[in-house]
């Protein structure tokens, strides 16, 4: 079903972490299943740690539920944000669960547990199996490793891309401080670039579901437009899950959602993750997993030579899609 290339040593030594080793390209060779309908449609690969062949048969082949509520994203493009926002929206606004219950077990991280093999982490996908239905399941997979069946019962899906400038900024602060990264921005900044850390490629990641946005069950929404117009965007996801509310409680929603707000909710602001990892790893700062959430905050943050760099490479992987990323 898979076949993996471990990467060379001597080139990807620098981006590696103690959190993530022995970087791999898996690939999907089973094109049985073709979620885009493209008959040319050919499966991109994905940089994962060597522990993530222990997992990928068991991902691919999850059980998949029609009520099931798949949250996708690469990292850092507004994951969590958008996993309280979905679980609000298909929970009847229940502020008083989602007080009660931490994000990280209501919308449970998938393939948490296929990163580290001297980090002790949950089998989170038993922990998916065994979630009360409907399931709330987030994921970072690109499209080819999710499970099949995806595709064939057809749950609802939400993708949150962001511009991949600023997705680097927060990736780069987060590979730092979640993932022990000890080496130089400039070997992150060159990881980014050569599509060599973990879950890259990061531009096709995106691609792949822009190619499939069009199905029902699918919604695709951009981090800038929850950022510049959030009203708009709540009014989007209730439609697409067939909910009814009134302005009063929409502005509620609102208030709850803003980054400042949720910044400080430590039953959405994934800390807990934080906390349990930097634990494990031995890593002691203040670092906040919701850090600025800010559009265009790479231009401060930056080199501009990379930024230049970054350009070229955005416009040259997007050739041949109709998918612009909003600045």
């Amino acid at each position: 079903m898979f076949r993996y290339e471990t990467l060379n040593r001597d080139e990807v030594k620098r981006f590696e972490t103690p959190f993530n080793e022995n970087f791999t390209e898996v690939h999907l060779e089973d094109t049985s299943v073709n979620p885009s309908g493209n008959p040319s449609w050919k499966p991109v690969h994905c940089v994962m740690p060597s522990m993530y062949q222990k997992y990928a048969d068991r991902i691919r082949e999850l059980t998949v539920y029609d009520d099931d509520v798949w949250i996708v994203t690469f990292p850092k493009a507004g994951t969590t944000w958008t996993q309280e926002m979905v679980w609000l929206i298909h929970h009847d606004l229940d502020y008083e669960k989602a007080s009660a219950v931490n994000l990280t077990e209501r919308s449970i991280f998938l393939e948490l547990c296929t990163f580290c093999s001297n980090v002790d982490l949950p089998d989170t996908i038993a922990q998916v199996e065994h979630l009360p239905r409907p399931r709330h399941i987030k994921s970072h997979l690109p499209l080819a490793l999710l499970p099949k069946q995806l595709w064939m019962v057809k749950p609802k899906i939400i993708y949150t891309a962001r511009n991949p400038k600023d997705v680097t900024t927060s990736f780069m602060h987060h590979y730092k401080n979640m993932h022990g990264f000890k080496g130089p921005r400039e070997d992150f900044l060159d990881g980014i670039l050569a599509d060599k850390l973990v879950y890259c490629p990061q531009i096709k990641h995106v691609t792949e579901f822009w190619a499939v946005a069009h199905l029902p069950n699918v919604l695709f929404l951009n981090f800038e437009d929850m950022k510049r117009n959030m009203p708009a965007v709540l009014r989007k996801v209730c439609d697409f899950f067939g909910k009814s509310y009134s302005p009063s409680q929409l502005a509620e929603l609102n208030t709850h959602l803003t980054f400042d707000t949720m910044k400080q909710n430590n039953s959405a602001n994934n800390q807990i993750l934080v906390t349990g990892i930097q634990d494990a790893m031995g890593i002691t700062n203040d670092f906040k997993f919701m850090r600025k959430g800010q559009v265009g905050g790479y231009k401060d943050e930056l080199p501009a030579e990379f930024i230049d760099k970054m350009n070229n490479f955005i416009e040259e992987q997007l050739q041949g899609t109709t998918f612009k990323y909003k600045e």
